[in-house]
């Protein structure tokens, strides 16, 4: 559907013919009027990621998340008892401390 290489600068028009191989693949209804639609949108996408693939990116390191922000995480502490003897007491088959359930795979 696009292809892009390194060395080559011209890049192939998107056609309405793609959208609707592409919308085949992933089994999408499209209509007319739809496919005409993503065909400029997905034009104007893809002349984004062609503009930043013009970008120099050397030394700059990526990132995980574009804001500079830290998870607040709960201290590793034990908050409940162990109840398993409990609920395997009402469990319909257990055996050494596991649960016993039907076999799905032969």
């Amino acid at each position: 559907m696009f292809h892009h290489d390194c060395e080559e600068t011209s890049i192939m028009a998107l056609e309405e013919s793609h959208v609707r191989r592409a919308a085949h693949l992933a089994r999408l209804a499209v209509s007319d009027d739809q496919a005409s639609g993503f065909v400029d949108d997905l034009s104007r996408i893809l002349d984004m990621v062609d503009q930043l693939q013009s970008l120099d990116t050397e030394g700059v390191a990526p990132l995980a998340h574009p804001l500079d922000a830290t998870q607040r995480l709960r201290a590793d502490e034990v908050t409940e008892t162990n109840q398993r003897d409990t609920f395997q007491r009402c469990a319909p088959a257990v055996e050494n401390g596991l649960y016993l359930v039907p076999r799905v795979v032969e």
